[in-house]
């Protein structure tokens, strides 16, 4: 049974609404992007003879998120936050490699260790930030067109039915762009399988937690948002206010 205090509306008037926690959820979703590009986004881990990336031990939150901003806010509003996302994630890129750059002063010693953390190459930097603008945008249209065909109901299948979509287009560029030729096609295609199937899980398993934050964002935003008439292109022009 829907809260009465929750009203209906559509995509096209959620874009042009002020919602009280809309700038946290985003500041929420570019934080949690930005720290998984940096920490283990190359690194390899093994834990009981699973290998996978450990990038994924929190990337799959941003996702999380992604579906609670489609969710509540509708997909016009998701939009602008992976366009945020995507240039914090050039801007962090473009930092990261003026920094390295710069010619250390006499007598420090850290640069081999700030190179290893900070010095991605271009390919990371490129399979990145188009796995992420690919991936996120493939996981808000299938869940906001899962919410239309679903009626809203059961929150579960779009939340995981998107992420499997999501995070397979995701998996499919970021791997191959960033490590085929330097580790052995045969990592690349491990790494790409078992990552994907960690992230879906992951979502499942954090299906609670995503029930619980939506309920609590629709209630105190007093608004479900449906994008019924929502132009899903990714370069569409935000309604004016």
């Amino acid at each position: 049974m829907s809260d009465p205090q929750i009203s209906r509306i559509d995509g096209s008037t959620s874009a042009r609404r002020h919602f009280r926690y809309f700038d946290y959820v985003m500041a929420s979703f570019v934080a949690i992007l930005l720290l998984s590009n940096l920490i283990g986004a190359a690194k390899l881990a093994q834990v009981g003879g699973f290998t996978f990336g450990a990038g994924i031990l929190f990337f799959p939150v941003s996702y999380v998120i992604g579906d609670v901003l489609t969710e509540v806010y509708g997909y016009a509003n998701a939009r602008r936050c992976v366009w945020m996302g995507f240039f914090a994630l050039v801007f962090m890129a473009f930092m990261s490699f003026v920094v390295v750059k710069m010619p250390p002063a006499p007598g420090w010693d850290g640069q081999a260790a700030y190179e290893s953390v900070f010095g991605s190459t271009w390919r990371i930097v490129l399979a990145s930030v188009t796995a992420f603008w690919a991936g996120e945008f493939v996981n808000s249209f299938v869940l906001a067109k899962m919410k239309l065909l679903t009626g809203g109901k059961m929150l579960w299948t779009r939340t995981i039915g998107s992420t499997v979509f999501g995070q397979a287009v995701d998996s499919l560029l970021f791997y191959p762009i960033a490590f085929l030729g330097i580790w052995t096609t045969s990592q690349v295609l491990t790494v790409m399988v078992t990552n994907w199937l960690m992230k879906v899980v992951w979502e499942a398993v954090l299906t609670p937690v995503t029930y619980a934050v939506v309920g609590w964002l629709k209630a105190r935003e007093g608004a479900d948002v449906y994008d019924t008439d929502t132009d899903f292109s990714p370069f569409a022009k935000a309604p004016q206010v």
